[in-house]
C-alpha cells in the first residue's frame, strides 16, 4: 500500500503559504509506516517545533490501474474518507530552501491520519463535498471539493501516468486554507458532510 499525496490543490492554501500556482498536480508519497494506528494519539516528534495540520479528502483505490482515462477513473475507487497530512513545517521550509525533497517533513511515523471509510455511493456529488477540521471543538479548516484545482477523477488519471495504482492505495487529494500549528493537549476531529470520521489527541 502506498500513500500518494497531492500538494497545492486549493487556491487559498497556495496563497497562505506564498507558493506558486502549479501548472499540473504536485505529487509526493508517504510510506505506509506514516499511517497513525487507529485509536492512537499523535505524538509531536522531537525533530520539529512546528507541526501543522492539513485536513484532506481521501480516496481508496479498489483495483489495479495504469494510464487510466479520466472518464473511467470513477471505476477505480468506491470508498472515500477524511484524513490528516501532518507536516513538520519548519523542517519542510529548510528542505525547500535548499531544493531538497520533502519526505522527512511529510513521511515521518504517524504523519498520515486515515479516518473511517464510507461508500462513495453515500454521496450525490463527490465534486461538492463539504469537510472541516476542528481543533479543540473550533473549526480551523473548512473546505469543499468543488474548489479543487484538479478533481478526484483528474487526479487518478494523472497519477496513474507515473505510478501503477494498486488495490488499497490511498490518495490524499489536497488541503484547503487554514492550516496551522498543533500543540500538546490539542484535540482534533474531522468531519465530512457532517459526519465525524476521525478524532485524536495531540501529545
Amino acid at each position: 500500500m502506498k500513500i500518494i499525496c497531492i500538494g497545492r490543490n486549493y487556491t487559498e492554501h497556495i496563497k497562505e503559504l506564498a507558493n506558486e500556482r502549479p501548472e499540473e498536480p504536485v505529487v509526493f508519497i508517504k510510506p505506509d509506516s506514516a499511517v497513525l494506528p487507529k485509536e492512537q494519539d499523535f505524538y509531536i516528534p522531537e525533530f520539529t517545533k512546528d507541526v501543522h495540520h492539513e485536513v484532506e479528502v481521501l480516496v481508496k483505490i479498489c483495483k489495479v490501474g495504469k494510464h487510466i482515462i479520466e472518464g473511467f477513473a470513477h471505476k477505480y475507487y468506491d470508498e472515500i474518507s477524511l484524513g490528516l497530512d501532518f507536516t513538520a513545517r519548519d523542517l519542510q521550509s529548510k528542505l525547500k530552501e535548499k531544493g531538497l525533497p520533502w519526505e522527512k517533513a511529510k513521511g515521518f511515523d504517524g504523519a498520515a491520519v486515515i479516518g473511517k471509510w464510507l461508500p462513495k455511493s453515500d454521496f450525490k456529488n463527490l465534486n461538492n463535498l463539504n469537510f472541516s477540521l476542528l481543533k479543540n471543538n473550533e473549526i480551523v479548516q473548512n473546505g469543499n471539493t468543488g474548489l479543487m484545482l484538479w478533481k478526484i477523477d483528474e487526479l487518478i488519471a494523472y497519477v496513474s501516468k507515473f505510478f501503477t495504482l494498486k488495490k488499497g492505495d490511498i490518495i490524499f487529494t489536497g488541503t484547503p486554507a487554514g492550516v496551522g500549528q498543533i500543540t500538546t493537549n490539542d484535540y482534533l476531529s474531522g468531519r465530512l458532510e457532517g459526519q465525524e470520521l476521525f478524532a485524536l489527541n495531540i501529545k
